[in-house]
């Protein structure tokens, strides 16, 4: 007999041909659970957030995406739902990096090896979604370098972060507000980059970040400061659903899904296609898609009426518009696109003149695109 974790007796296999420990019997699993996530698709309402979580994943140049709101609002199920539909990406097999095989200008230092011995190994996987715990030190973010390891066998002393984990993946920082600051910077200077560097006395390593950074925060719990706030392309605020219909919908739809979750999922099976079908497309006609120096002037003339610092607002704008073009099937941007993107772009960018409340007005938005303003 021993005592599992739960604190039940159980028999040992009469097949075990060697003696196994207890602390081996606690811990060897029985059996593989496998995880299913609630479909994307099987979210209620919340437009805003799955847009501009869609959005990102057509194109992660966009510069992710700030989600506000209070807790139950979907929102991690929102960002762990979306890698579901994507499309499976290939790696190389045992890279820490997750390099791209068909990239060989940025592999990393093992697979660049592999790679000249012509054994580097190539695998399908999904995209993953990687969680940065609020309690991470900047080590366990951007990895760390053993300095007398490094004189003696160079880069193979680096331990790589959660920044390695995510490359070609999506960051989730759910409570990004009460990171340390100086762990968001490391993680938005990378997500800007694409390069993740960690130098130490004079050491220095760098790996491939190419990440879909999300956040999400509870605006009571505290916020961003107004310089990290600005390098997240888009935000969106969450806030629960008034709707009668739609709240009974929420939960008759969770209560089947924890009744059966394979069943319900394939009762959106269909749906998910169809997204995931969509969003191909959108990838595929992104690079069609054009901007009219009209549509760069309407964007100038909201960024100047909205009084917003710099030309970041400008870049984020042009590029969530055009994206949102691709999704909707069009080769060419117009008016809506470039409100759809302005509405995510400009609240958290907006400047505050001295003794002013000023807040973002979707009228005032809509009236400046057609010239009423």
């Amino acid at each position: 007999m021993s005592l599992n974790i739960s604190g039940t007796i159980t028999e040992i296999p009469k097949d075990i041909e060697k003696p196994v420990s207890p602390l081996e019997d606690v811990i060897r699993p029985i059996t593989k659970v496998e995880r299913v996530l609630y479909p994307i698709s099987a979210v209620v309402g919340q437009e805003k957030m799955l847009r501009a979580l869609i959005l990102n994943t057509i194109n992660p140049s966009i510069g992710g995406v700030l989600i506000r709101g209070q807790k139950g609002t979907a929102k991690s199920t929102a960002v762990r739902g979306i890698a579901e539909i994507l499309p499976e990406i290939e790696i190389v097999e045992g890279c820490k990096f997750n390099c791209d095989p068909a990239d060989p200008e940025n592999l990393c230092w093992e697979c660049m090896g592999k790679r000249s011995k012509g054994t580097l190994r190539i695998l399908k996987r999904q995209m993953k979604v990687v969680d940065l715990p609020v309690g991470a030190t900047e080590d366990r973010v951007v990895g760390s370098l053993d300095i007398e390891k490094a004189v003696r066998q160079g880069v193979q002393a680096f331990d790589p972060g959660i920044l390695a984990q995510a490359n070609r993946g999506i960051l989730y920082v759910d409570e990004i507000n009460l990171l340390d600051d100086f762990v968001v910077d490391a993680l938005l200077d990378a997500a800007a980059m694409g390069v993740n560097t960690v130098e130490r006395e004079g050491v220095s390593v760098s790996h491939p970040a190419n990440f879909i950074i999300v956040g999400s925060m509870n605006p009571e719990e505290g916020e961003l400061r107004p310089q990290l706030l600005d390098r997240i392309a888009l935000q969106v605020e969450v806030t629960g659903i008034y709707d009668v219909e739609q709240r009974i919908e929420i939960v008759e739809r969770r209560n089947r899904f924890n009744e059966d979750p394979k069943m319900f999922m394939r009762e959106f099976e269909s749906e998910q296609e169809k997204l995931r079908s969509k969003i191909l497309k959108a990838m595929q006609l992104l690079p069609k898609v054009t901007t009219t120096r009209d549509n760069l002037r309407t964007i100038a003339e909201i960024c100047i009426v909205f009084n917003v610092d710099g030309h970041r607002a400008d870049i984020m704008i042009e590029r969530t518009a055009r994206t949102n073009a691709a999704y909707e099937g069009r080769e060419r941007i117009t008016n809506d696109d470039i409100i759809e993107a302005a509405e995510m772009v400009l609240p958290h960018r907006m400047r505050k003149r001295p003794f002013e409340e000023e807040e973002f007005s979707a009228d005032q938005l809509r009236a400046v695109v057609e010239g009423n303003l």
